[in-house]
């Protein structure tokens, strides 16, 4: 594994949504995310990182040193049972008194490297913050919610057969281009979780790939639309992060009728950058 990253980085990414729910709320009968003041859709973080930790499961499965420790199915406790194995320590629930066991997680599990972990629990291997952070996402302009029932021909229970079809519901955005924004910090790459060049790599091609391998019926058409890259040329920056969010700026075209491609939006990049800071525009 190279060595950690010696590079600040912010970037933003923009995706979008064609007749799909980008994110469900459950509160919400599983309505896609919308800010209730504004009408602007939302994807959380969580959502786009969970993206992430699935992209890397499917390139690097098996991979020494790319485990994923939040996914499907996993008991966290028994993720952290590893460390103690390596260490040949008994498993407790007490704070560590050194790093090791929180330094083989971050060694063995990309997803901490990248983002952090709380792992005090009864098994505790401490907790360590991430270098990698997202913003939730927000749409460019306030989405339509819209349920659209359907009819399946089929019955799932024998005294159902008489009906001949059962109704369902979906519930989808017609169309929404969504922004969010990130912070890679060299700093804490260095400090805490040794997140590295290769990582940093890895992470572009999982921002740039991660919806073409999650398609659904129920997402929809979604795509990876737009990803530009600010690097410093130092490991704590040379100007603050939203004078560079700020160089990239989405406008709609047709302003009298509602979104519903890509083509309905411009996006110009700003390549006037403080001095010290590289434009890089991955897609």
């Amino acid at each position: 594994m190279s060595e950690p990253i010696k590079n600040r980085y912010e970037f933003v990414l923009l995706f979008d949504v064609e007749n799909g729910n980008p994110n469900g709320d459950p509160d919400m009968g599983n309505m896609p995310r919308v800010d209730p003041q504004t009408g602007y859709g939302i994807v959380t973080d969580v959502c786009l990182k969970r993206k992430i930790r699935d992209y890397v499961d499917m390139v690097k499965e098996g991979k020494e040193g790319y485990d994923i420790y939040v996914k499907d199915g996993v008991v966290l406790n028994e993720q952290h049972t590893k460390a103690y194995a390596a260490l040949k320590r008994k498993p407790d629930s007490k704070k560590p008194k050194d790093e090791e066991l929180a330094k083989f997680m971050c060694q063995n599990f990309f997803d901490i490297r990248a983002f952090g972990a709380v792992m005090a629990l009864e098994v505790n291997c401490g907790q360590v913050r991430g270098p990698v952070q997202l913003t939730f996402a927000r749409s460019q302009d306030p989405i339509f919610q819209q349920e659209v029932t359907i009819t399946r021909q089929a019955v799932a229970n024998a005294k159902d057969a008489d009906k001949g079809q059962t109704m369902g519901k979906k519930q989808i955005v017609p169309y929404g281009l969504y922004r969010t924004e990130g912070y890679v910090s060299a700093h804490l790459a260095k400090k805490t979780t040794g997140f590295s060049e290769d990582d940093l790599a890895l992470l572009w091609e999982s921002l740039v790939n991660m919806f073409e391998h999650d398609h659904s019926a129920a997402r929809g058409k979604m795509s990876a639309r737009k990803l530009v890259v600010f690097k410093h040329d130092s490991e704590l920056g040379c100007c603050q992060s939203h004078v560079l969010f700020d160089k990239v700026k989405v406008e709609r075209i047709p302003k009298d009728l509602p979104p519903r491609s890509f083509a309905d939006y411009k996006v110009m990049v700003d390549k006037d950058v403080p001095k010290g800071v590289e434009v890089i525009e991955k897609l």
